[in-house]
Parts: structure tokens; sequence; C-alpha cells
């Protein structure tokens, strides 16, 4: 009887299934405050890495969804910019040529738009990471004129030309005359004249000749200048620049 007794413990410990059983058992208590406590990692984690992002975002490099089509063929509908908020931070200001970031309140826009406190802050974040299209305010433009700068439209060739010199803007929208709107400005120091690269499709400088500030954007308007395409995949890389104003005069400089 006690030969059998032992063989039947023998089998139930050599018994695979049992074992499996018994070592599910064991492991099925699960720890209630360690599961609250890994989530909470995970959490601040997530809550930090966030903030590290939005901190990035706001003081050195912007992604920047293009909302519309006019600064095509440079810049497309859908693509995701990159915004270099220290390329004049440190004494540089924006040159002619530069494809640059700003604020149009006084200069584009008159009036900001009135809007809910809380709804503003939250389409401010998820604009400024990229993922939603930019404030009613803010702005993507070419720079063709800075501060001193007379620009006048157009010469006998239908070019636009600075302190007296033609530009040849290789980067228009095909088809696209460089403005079917005549004008002849002196641009204040401390101001910039903006224009799209797609003319018969952009409201710029030229669209508030006539109201308070006449079109010209402050320097310290300028959120920072367009330095790379983010998105789509194609076009990962640098935004090319031009030599359009390469060989023009300081602005006051006459015809010698």
């Amino acid at each position: 009887m006690d030969t059998e007794a032992q063989h039947m413990e023998r089998d139930r410990s050599s018994d695979p299934a049992a074992g499996t059983e018994e070592g599910s058992r064991s492991t099925d208590v699960r720890d209630p405050e360690a599961e609250r406590t890994s989530w909470r990692r995970v959490a601040f984690l997530g809550t930090l890495c966030a903030a590290a992002l939005l901190l990035f975002s706001t003081f050195v490099l912007q992604p920047f969804l293009i909302p519309s089509g006019s600064m095509e063929p440079t810049l497309r509908v859908g693509d995701r910019v990159l915004v270099n908020k220290l390329a004049y931070r440190f004494g540089s200001e924006p040159r002619r040529g530069d494809v640059v970031v700003f604020d149009g309140t006084g200069s584009f826009v008159q009036e900001t738009p009135g809007q809910n406190p809380v709804a503003a802050v939250l389409r401010g974040v998820v604009s400024s990471l990229g993922l939603a299209e930019p404030e009613e305010t803010d702005f993507v433009k070419r720079v063709v004129g800075v501060g001193g700068d007379h620009v006048v439209c157009c010469d006998e060739r239908g070019r636009i030309e600075v302190n007296g010199d033609p530009v040849d803007e290789e980067y228009l929208h095909p088809g696209d005359r460089p403005s079917q709107v005549p004008f002849d400005i002196v641009v204040p120091d401390g101001h910039l004249w903006m224009m799209g690269d797609h003319r018969s499709r952009s409201r710029d400088s030229r669209d508030h000749l006539g109201q308070p500030g006449g079109g010209m954007v402050p320097v310290n308007r300028v959120v920072g200048r367009v330095d790379w395409f983010g998105w789509p995949l194609g076009r990962i890389g640098a935004l090319e620049g031009t030599d359009a104003f390469t060989g023009i005069r300081p602005a006051g400089a006459g015809r010698g």
C-alpha cells in the first residue's frame, strides 16, 4: 500500500500538465499597486516628452503646415515645413529671397479674430506641432524688399525692380506675372515687403497698400525662416535658396 502511494506521488510530480497548472495559478496573481505605478510612470514620461517637444517647437524648430497654394511651386498645400526660429535670434535679419513665417497682426490682419481663450490655447499648441492648420494670423511668404529698399513693379519687361535693379524671379509659379498690380514703394526701416510665389493666388503686401501699415511687415513679427521640408517623404530635405537677388544694390544706392 505504501509502495503504491509513493508511485502515485512520483507520477503526479512528474506530470508536466500538473506542473503547468500549478505554475499558472501562482503567476496569475497581479499586484494592482504595481500596475498603477507602471501606468503613472508611462503617463509621466509621455507628459515630459510632450513638454520637451513643445518647448523645442516654441524656441528652436517649429513644424508648419502649408494651408494654401500661395507659395506654389516652392511650397505645396499639405507640405509640412520646419521653421528655424534661431535664424534671426543673434543679430541676423531676414534677407531678400528668404521664405519666412510671420505674424501678420497689424499688417495683413488688422484685428485679431476673437475666439474662446481655451480653444485658442489648444489650437495654438496643436498648430505649433504642425498637426493642424496655422493660426489665421500666421502667414508664409517670400521677402522681396527689406528696410530702405525701393521696390517697383514693373519695368518694361514686366519684372519687379529693387533699388533700380530688375529681379528675375525663377521661383514664380509657371504662367504667373510678377504682379498684375502696379506699385512703387519704399520699405520703412525695420520692415519687410512680402510676396507669395504664386502671385495670381497670393494675398500679400500688395493687397494691403491702402491700409494702416501699408502691407509692410515689422521684422519683429517674423517667427522664423523656412529651412527644411519635413513632409511628405519624397520632399524631405533642405529648402533650396534663390540667386534672384544676387547683385541687387543696397538700399539707398542710386544708378551709377
